[in-house]
């Protein structure tokens, strides 16, 4: 069952992905709630974007993404301060 939800989360980021640039110019800086490969709501902060996407939708059938230039909403860095001997 994961792995369909997480098949259905790929789906809605796939979908930011491909239509990024034209969303960028409507919704620039702002939290996105995409369900079925729609824009469902725009909101000001994260916090915001799930309390409301909660609201009307179970989760693991929503994506919340930050709408930014680039890939720095999506992109994570870790470092790690393991050494190996």
């Amino acid at each position: 069952m994961a792995e369909k939800k997480n098949s259905m989360i790929d789906k809605e980021f796939e979908y930011y992905l491909e239509h990024q640039n034209e969303l960028l110019k409507k919704y620039n800086n702002r939290f996105l709630a995409i369900v079925g490969r729609k824009v469902v709501g725009d909101y000001d902060t994260y916090e915001q974007a799930l309390f409301q996407s909660k609201k009307k939708h179970k989760r693991g059938t929503f994506l919340i993404q930050e709408c930014t230039e680039g890939d720095k909403a999506y992109t994570q860095t870790f470092h790690s301060h393991v050494t190996f001997r």
